[in-house]
């Protein structure tokens, strides 16, 4: 279930204001044309339905697009990639949400030279291996524990409670009216050793941490 967009002005810390707004006409088009895809999902509409998560797939699916453009815009230290035909693992923990829905995203599609591969991961698994960590639903507790075992892993983490960020998540989903955003959590991001892109940066919805990532 998505929550609502962060709106308190103290998240926006150390991020230029151009870095925070987005602005369809400012950005170059070598930018635009790499964040396409993205600017597309941000303007698309669902159909809201506060029922259970699983009950809203419309939802899921523009989250599983999101995930595979996330994992476009972020690097990973060497050593957290393995040998290069070793794929790229995208994880989700929790309800079961994006079961079949992020691997028929993701299918055949490739990050650089790397396959991608989906794990669903059940309560006692570690994410260990993982590159991409989706966490799933409103369980607060259990994202603490998560984010509390990770301790800093390179592991991208996602989730969609409302305080995601704050609790030291990576990227938190939040809703804005009826389409699908999200905040970003630099200082977290760069525990884990991972550089997220500034063109991922220039569609955040709140950026918080000192912005030195490129």
């Amino acid at each position: 279930m998505t929550t609502f967009c962060a709106s308190d002005s103290n998240l926006r810390q150390s991020l230029p204001a151009r870095l925070i707004q987005f602005r369809p006409g400012r950005l170059p088009s070598l930018i635009l044309r790499a964040v396409l895809p993205l600017i597309v999902l941000l303007f698309h509409p669902f159909a809201l339905n506060s029922a259970h998560a699983q009950s809203n797939p419309a939802e899921y699916q523009l989250k599983a697009a999101f995930i595979f453009h996330f994992a476009q815009l972020v690097d990973w230290p060497t050593h957290a990639l393995g040998p290069a035909n070793r794929p790229l693992i995208l994880c989700t923990a929790g309800e079961n949400a994006l079961s079949g829905i992020l691997e028929a995203t993701v299918q055949e599609k490739q990050i650089a030279s790397r396959s991608l591969e989906v794990r669903h991961l059940q309560e006692r698994d570690s994410p260990g291996g993982c590159q991409v960590l989706f966490i799933v639903g409103r369980n607060k507790k259990r994202v603490a524990a998560i984010l509390a075992f990770l301790n800093g892993a390179p592991i991208l983490t996602v989730g969609e409670t409302d305080d995601f960020i704050q609790q030291g998540g990576m990227i938190g989903f939040c809703l804005q009216g009826k389409k699908i955003r999200f905040d970003i959590n630099l200082n977290a991001a760069q525990r884990a050793n991972l550089k997220i892109s500034s063109r991922l940066l220039l569609l955040a919805k709140t950026v918080i941490g000192n912005g030195r990532q490129g």
